[in-house]
């Protein structure tokens, strides 16, 4: 089942039980997906690039909480990490900042890395891996902290 089947089903699910929030959140994953169709690509989406529709709106979501969690809005946090909630059904499982930090460390030692200098090609080489499984800025955060 594709993603965009996967949305329409629990779209109508979500309508049926009226749970709002669920169908309100699933309907903007439904509209990104339809914009990424209308773009002008004729090939049905990737894997890939289904990844990529969940991980920027999931990202949307993130920079949001910051937002409201610095303006003390606590009833917009609650709401937005229910959203996110939401949209990680739909990701593959997050790996743990243990599991990402292990994972680096061999990307770390294949690479030949020793500075901070070479934490672009660490970089490269640790979001290939990890697409989809870490949130960049943890990886960066990551990589920062073994190369120094």
């Amino acid at each position: 089942m594709t993603l965009e089947q996967r949305i329409t089903e629990d779209m109508k699910a979500a309508m049926k039980s009226g749970d709002k929030l669920r169908l309100d959140t699933i309907r903007l994953l439904r509209a990104a997906i339809i914009e990424f169709n209308k773009s002008g690509s004729d090939s049905p989406m990737s894997a890939d690039e289904e990844q990529a529709i969940l991980n920027r709106e999931a990202k949307k979501r993130r920079e949001a909480l910051d937002l409201y969690k610095q303006s003390n809005r606590s009833e917009l946090v609650e709401k937005g990490e229910q959203e996110l909630a939401i949209i990680m059904e739909y990701l593959p499982k997050q790996l743990s900042e243990d599991e990402i930090r292990e994972i680096i460390r061999s990307i770390i030692s294949d690479a030949g890395v020793t500075e901070m200098k070479d934490a672009g090609k660490v970089m490269g080489l640790a979001m290939k891996e990890l697409r989809g499984k870490a949130e960049g800025t943890l990886v960066q955060t990551i990589v920062k902290s073994l190369l120094t």
